[in-house]
C-alpha cells in the first residue's frame, strides 16, 4: 500500500532516517489517508529521543517534551514528533505515572487506543499494521488495541473517543470494546469537562450524531449529561409526537445543519420537558414553560461542560425562543424579531425546521409552510431596512436631550415608546416625524 505523504512530512521523516533513526507517520493521519479523507494533521513517531530530534531541526518547540513530544516548525507549519514510548502505570485513569522511551515501534503502537489508529507508515518500509487496523477499517469497526479494559483503564476519555469515531466514520463499536465501556463508564468522571466537551462537539457535528445513543446505552451520558437519561425516560403522549423526548431530540439533531451551535441547541432544546411535564384529564401530556426553563438548564449544563460564554449565550437564546409562533403579520413578525433578538436569526428557522422534522407527520407540511413564510417575511423586513432595534431608530438620546428632555429614565422610556411605535408603523422611522410626536 502506498500513502502519499506531504512534502514537509517526508522531509521530517527523511531527516530523521538519514541521521540513523527510525521515523514514521503514525495514527489518525494514516487512518484518514487509507479512507480517502484529508488528515487534519500529521504526527510522526521516531526512535530518536527529544534532544536528538531538537539537534536535527533548526526550529523546534517543546510542546510535551516530558512525554517525548517535540514540535518541528517548518516555515509556519508545525509537526509533532514523538519518541517511541511505553506508558507506565496510570494512577488516575487519565495520565501515566511515568513515560519510558523505547527503540521498538511495535511497543509504541501497542499503547495506542484503537487498531485503526495504531498504524505507521514511511516510504521505505511501507505500512506497519501489527494489530489488524486495515482489517478493522474494512469491517468498519472500532476495536481497542489489545485488552479494552486496560486501554480504557489507562485513559477513560477513550470511551468517548470510541463513540466519537463511530459517529465520524459511520463505524460500529466491536462487542468486547463496547462491553468494556459499559463496565467502566463511571470512570469518565475522572476526565476533565474540557476534554469531554471536545469529544462531545466532534460527535454532534459528525455525519452520524445518532451515535449519541451509544453514549446513552453504554452509560456514558449518565456521567456527563444525566439530563439526557431523564429525557429518554419521558414519553410524549400527544398528537404531535411519536418519540419520547430523548428519541425526538436525536431526530432533531440529525435534521439540523452540521454546526456546533445548532446541534448543541437541538441536543438541549427540550431538556426541561421532564421537569415541566403535566397530564390533562384526557391523559394528554403537556410541557408548559419548557423553553424558558430549558434555557436556564442548558446554561447550567454548558457551564458545567466548560463551554465559552458566546456559545452559551447563542444556544440558550435559541432554546428560549424555539417554540415561539408569532402570527404571520408584518407587525407581529417585527415585534418577534425585536423580542427574540436579531442575532438569533436565521439560525432560529433551522432550529424550528429540525424540531418539526423530529415529530410525527401530523400537520408537518403545514408547520413547514408556516416556518417558510415566517422566514420570507423576516427577509423582506431586512431588505426594506425596517427598524427593529434602538440602534436603528432615527432619533437618539442626544436628540432628546437637545430637545429639552431631562436626563435620566425619561430618555430611555421615550426611546422605548418610539421603537414600539416604529415597530408598528415602520414608515414613521424618520427624525422629523418622531420628534414631532414628542412635541405633541
Amino acid at each position: 500500500m502506498v500513502i502519499e505523504l506531504p512534502e514537509k512530512v517526508k522531509y521530517v521523516i527523511d531527516t530523521l532516517m538519514d541521521a540513523g533513526y527510525e521515523a514514521y507517520a503514525v495514527g489518525g493521519c494514516i487512518r484518514d489517508s487509507i479512507l480517502g479523507r484529508k488528515p487534519e494533521d500529521w504526527d510522526i513517531t521516531t526512535s530518536a529521543n527529544p534532544m536528538q530530534v531538537k539537534e536535527l531541526f533548526r526550529r523546534t518547540i517543546d510542546t510535551g517534551i516530558q512525554h517525548g513530544t517535540v514540535t518541528v516548525m517548518l516555515e509556519k507549519e508545525g509537526f509533532e514528533v514523538t519518541t517511541y514510548r511505553i506508558d507506565g502505570e496510570y494512577e488516575d485513569g487519565r495520565h501515566p505515572k511515568e513515560v519510558v522511551f523505547t527503540s521498538n515501534l511495535i511497543e509504541d503502537l501497542k499503547r495506542r487506543d484503537f487498531t485503526i489508529n495504531a498504524m505507521a507508515y514511511n516510504e521505505k518500509d511501507g505500512l506497519v499494521d501489527a494489530f489488524c487496523g486495515i482489517e478493522d477499517l474494512e469491517k468498519k469497526v472500532i476495536r481497542c488495541v489489545g485488552n479494552p479494559e486496560e486501554r480504557f483503564g489507562e485513559d477513560a476519555l477513550r470511551m468517548m473517543r470510541a463513540v466519537r469515531f463511530a459517529a465520524q466514520l459511520g463505524f460500529s463499536i466491536e462487542k468486547n470494546t463496547k462491553r468494556a465501556i459499559v463496565e467502566l463508564a463511571g470512570n469518565l468522571s475522572k476526565v476533565s469537562a474540557e476534554r469531554i466537551q471536545v469529544e462531545l462537539v466532534k460527535l454532534l457535528v459528525s455525519n452520524h450524531p445518532e451515535e449519541f445513543m451509544t453514549a446513552y446505552e453504554t452509560g456514558l451520558t449518565k456521567v456527563f449529561l444525566p439530563e439526557f437519561d431523564a429525557m429518554i425516560k419521558t414519553p410524549q403522549n400527544n398528537k404531535h409526537h411519536c418519540y419520547n423526548v430523548g428519541e425526538h431530540t436525536i431526530e432533531t439533531v440529525k435534521n439540523s445543519p452540521q454546526d456546533k451551535i445548532l446541534r448543541l441547541t437541538m441536543l438541549l432544546h427540550d431538556v426541561a420537558k421532564p421537569v415541566c411535564k403535566s397530564v390533562d384529564e384526557q391523559g394528554i401530556y403537556h410541557f408548559y414553560g419548557h423553553p424558558a426553563k430549558g434555557a436556564e438548564m442548558a446554561k447550567d449544563i454548558l457551564r458545567r461542560l466548560k463551554f465559552d460564554n458566546d456559545t452559551i449565550r447563542k444556544v440558550t437564546a435559541l432554546i428560549k425562543h424555539h417554540d415561539d409562533m408569532p402570527s404571520l403579520e408584518p407587525v407581529a413578525i417585527r415585534r418577534a424579531i425585536h423580542k427574540t433578538g436579531l442575532e438569533q436569526y436565521p439560525a432560529l428557522f433551522a432550529v424550528k425546521r429540525a424540531d418539526t422534522m423530529g415529530k410525527n407527520l401530523y400537520k408537518r407540511d403545514e408547520k413547514l409552510a408556516y416556518i417558510a413564510e415566517y422566514q420570507r417575511m423576516y427577509e423582506e423586513i431586512l431588505e426594506k431596512g425596517q427598524c427593529l432595534t434602538l440602534k436603528d431608530l432615527a432619533v437618539t438620546g442626544k436628540d432628546l436631550l437637545a430637545a429639552g428632555v431631562k436626563p435620566g429614565k425619561e430618555v430611555g422610556n421615550i426611546l422605548d415608546q418610539m421603537l414600539s411605535h416604529v415597530l408598528e408603523y415602520p414608515e414613521d422611522n424618520q427624525k422629523e416625524i418622531l420628534m414631532k410626536r414628542i412635541k405633541n
